[in-house]
């Protein structure tokens, strides 16, 4: 039987996030950084010749129907295949808290079935798949910390230095569509460059969510307070309740108050499965 065990899907900390604008569709354009760090789910690809796909969950219980089954039935569909797969998924990231679990969870799928499989599509066309099911997938398919503009499809990378960092999620989780749906989101940012955030990376711009989610979610409030109460200036990741902060070298990460998710992570230069598919047509 053949089988791919133990494929990481590495979280994302977005190291800033504003909305530019609104497309007559609804979607929102935004400019940040995503930054990929050593916080990561875990997932088993088992080869199916009887053509099913099914998931078990090794960890917390995912929703029926989630984005990893979604993004394996598509790239099925796409390779015309026969064959299927049986996916189990550790999940450790945090859900709902603007950290990229879902999306690189179905990114590392689409990069596993693929060689499992043997369908040997290029990165391309992984990414068009991606894209259709969630902004944030065709990121974790490139591999590599970027600048990311549009909706998400717009993707050029960036060199970051290494550092540490404090990544806190608080009991209560934040939906995304809470935040953009609310009428008072900022919707309206000057564009920025590149070269200001590379002046000063860990500083640069804000979360212009962060206000409407801290009025939804207060729990991001005492997340950042907490933060604060440690001497390190925090900001909310994403859209959701996660919080982070630079770690100055020397300083020991404690312990977060109960039912709280509190990490210290470290930047990654590149995904672990860089390289999985082609970057060639």
């Amino acid at each position: 039987m053949r089988a791919l065990y133990d494929v990481p899907a590495p979280a994302k900390l977005n190291l800033f996030l504003h909305v530019t604008g609104q497309r007559p569709d609804g979607y929102h354009l935004l400019q940040s950084v995503f930054m990929l760090i050593d916080w990561h789910d875990t997932l088993h690809f088992e080869l199916r010749s009887a053509g099913e796909i099914t998931r078990e969950d090794l960890g917390p219980r995912l929703a029926p129907d989630d984005l990893v089954l979604q993004a394996a039935r598509a790239l099925k569909a796409e390779g015309a295949l026969a064959l299927g797969a049986h996916i189990g998924v550790h999940k450790r990231i945090p859900s709902q808290a603007g950290m990229g679990g879902g999306s690189s969870d179905a990114a590392s799928c689409l990069l596993a079935l693929n060689r499992l499989w043997a369908l040997n599509l290029p990165l391309s066309r992984l990414e068009k798949l991606g894209l259709a099911l969630g902004a944030d997938i065709p990121f974790f398919l490139r591999g590599r910390n970027a600048w990311v503009e549009g909706i998400g499809e717009q993707i050029t990378p960036v060199t970051l230095p290494h550092a540490r960092f404090a990544v806190a999620r608080p009991q209560q989780g934040l939906e995304t569509r809470l935040i953009f749906s609310d009428a008072g989101l900022e919707r309206a940012t000057a564009p920025a460059i590149i070269s200001g955030f590379a002046a000063d990376p860990w500083r640069f711009g804000r979360n212009d969510l962060q206000p409407v989610a801290q009025r939804l979610c207060p729990e991001v409030t005492a997340a950042l307070g907490w933060l604060g109460s440690l001497g390190l200036e925090g900001r909310m990741t994403g859209s959701g309740s996660a919080v982070f902060a630079l770690l100055p070298p020397g300083l020991d990460l404690p312990s977060g108050p109960p039912l709280w998710q509190v990490r210290e992570c470290s930047n990654m230069e590149v995904h672990p499965l860089t390289g999985w598919a082609s970057s060639d047509d």
